[in-house]
């Protein structure tokens, strides 16, 4: 009896260990499979340190990027972009073009929000209306001035009519701010700032301010097997030490430094740099509605005071690259600006120009930023500096993120430093933020050189005649200069090597659907 039950024993052992190595073998197998070289970890939720609060969740309303990043998530688009840039179907899963203005979009069918509801054409409808609509104060509102009218022609059909040709249409319908959103839950809210519901990869479950946003997997989303993460936190960490810290102690698995941070990241264990260049420029902003800065002459003046290649070298350690108004990596858009009059710094040319104005002296100004972004503090305090050189005495002042959002929109300042993105067509670059009709000119900026090359860029279909049109653009927006264009930087994400299959880009610098988190 002894013997046969020690037999058994060692039986029951042996299956148990032959089960347990199968079972691991499927394990490592599956993770394999998702691109990875190990286990997946049990909890698949991404940790992400943000430099900085949402400023609202509403796409259409709402351009900070600390929203965008996170919003993104939630709503999809009729249309997205892939990594070249090219146009691709989303919630539509196709299109048509039967003349030069008209566009019809056939739905996917069953793809749902994520309270539940299957998203219809009336959606699609409805969304556009709200954008359109003057009282929603749509940052995306310019994009589809040339909407005439939007026809729902069955449940998994929409027509759009353009009044007149529009080369940019298809990109704009591809932007985040013109995500579809859901009638009933913005008639429940008023807005979609603090409650989010789309069709996007991740739901919105609690938003506690200043402290962290939490994002859980859509179960239904209409991409089989996407997305693999349970969950995102966004952790709010405005101290870029606190950041640093995370990303090394393993508190956090994704996270964004500044260049000065770079070389202290890097002699961290267990951590990877992944970089880009970004589509993004830093600016200066002038209010051309106040004096001095309705004089051109003023405007010019500051920009040839100013080094641009030492707002590189100090601001960004050398990881960035001149720009205009459409940065070098917008590849065939963009001109040359190294060899602009307007670049080259000239203290004395500056200084007459500023005599002309009746400014020989110089004058009084305030330059406004974000405090917590360090490379707009330090763009503030570099321009400070070289402004001194022809007379401008600067004081800085440094604004919480929701007060510098308050600051853009309502156009209250003398001087704004600040960052934007060129988008993917060129029309966001010139049209967008410099047309007296821009949605983004904050600037009380008009002129009607550009107000006639936007209109021109807009409805010229041939791709080198609107090359040569944004050409002609960029020099007339550079020269006019309503914004003082200083460099395009490369962008740093600092990822701990537990992160599998992820891969920053221009295009989708936070593309998190097939990431895994490995032990």
């Amino acid at each position: 009896m002894k013997k046969n039950w020690m037999a058994l024993l060692m039986g029951i052992v042996m299956a148990t260990l032959l089960l347990s190595a199968c079972s691991n073998e499927g394990s490592s197998n599956e993770a394999d499979a998702d691109g990875g070289s190990g286990e997946a970890a049990t909890e698949q939720v991404l940790k992400i340190g943000n430099d900085q609060e949402p400023a609202g969740l509403d796409p259409h309303k709402v351009p900070a990027h600390s929203s965008i990043r996170i919003y993104e998530k939630i709503y999809d688009s009729l249309l997205t972009f892939d990594e070249d840039m090219k146009v691709q179907p989303e919630l539509a899963e196709k299109w048509e073009q039967p003349d030069e203005t008209t566009y019809v979009f056939t739905l996917r069918e069953g793809v749902k929000f994520h309270n539940g509801r299957e998203m219809t054409a009336e959606d699609v409808k409805y969304s556009f209306e709200r954008i359109m609509d003057e009282e929603t104060a749509s940052i995306a509102k310019s994009y589809f001035d040339k909407v005439e009218s939007i026809e729902v022609v069955s449940p998994t059909e929409i027509k759009f009519t353009l009044s007149e040709p529009y080369a940019p249409f298809l990109s704009y319908v591809a932007s985040t701010n013109a995500a579809i959103v859901a009638k009933e839950v913005v008639e429940e809210n008023g807005d979609l700032n603090q409650a989010a519901v789309g069709t996007g990869p991740f739901k919105l479950d609690e938003w506690l301010p200043d402290n962290h946003v939490k994002l859980s997997k859509n179960e239904d989303y209409y991409k089989d097997g996407q997305p693999k993460l349970d969950g995102i936190t966004y952790l709010t960490m405005k101290d870029e030490s606190a950041r640093l810290a995370a990303i090394r102690t393993g508190e956090v698995h994704v996270t964004t430094l500044s260049s000065q941070s770079i070389p202290l990241a890097e002699k961290s264990d267990g951590v990877e740099i992944k970089s880009y260049q970004s589509t993004e420029y830093s600016y200066v902003g002038f209010n051309v509605n106040k004096e001095p800065f309705n004089d051109v002459k003023v405007r010019q003046a500051i920009s040839l005071a100013v080094d641009r290649k030492e707002v590189a070298d100090v601001v960004w350690k050398g990881d960035a690259v001149l720009s205009g108004p459409i940065p070098e990596s917008m590849g065939q858009w963009a001109i040359d600006v190294s060899q602009e009059e307007l670049y080259q710094q000239n203290i004395e040319k500056a200084k007459e120009l500023l005599a002309e104005a009746g400014y020989e002296d110089g004058f009084e100004t305030v330059i406004s930023t974000a405090s917590t972004y360090t490379d707009m503090v330090d763009t503030a305090q570099l321009l400070q500096q070289q402004l001194e050189a022809i007379g401008i005495k600067a004081e800085i002042k440094q604004l919480e993120w929701g007060q510098y959002i308050d600051t853009w929109t309502n156009g209250d300042h003398d001087m704004l430093v600040g960052r934007n993105s060129s988008g993917s067509d060129p029309d966001r670059s010139i049209g967008f933020f410099f047309s007296t009709d821009g949605s983004a000119n904050v600037w009380g900026f008009s002129d009607e050189k550009i107000d006639q090359l936007a209109e021109e860029g807009r409805t010229t279909i041939d791709p080198e005649k609107r090359v040569e049109i944004y050409n002609e653009a960029q020099k007339r927006v550079i020269e006019q200069t309503p914004n003082l264009f200083l460099v395009s930087p490369e962008k740093f994400f600092i990822v701990r090597d537990s992160v599998d299959n992820y891969s920053p880009t221009a295009n989708e610098p936070e593309n998190f659907n097939d990431v895994v988190i490995m032990e």
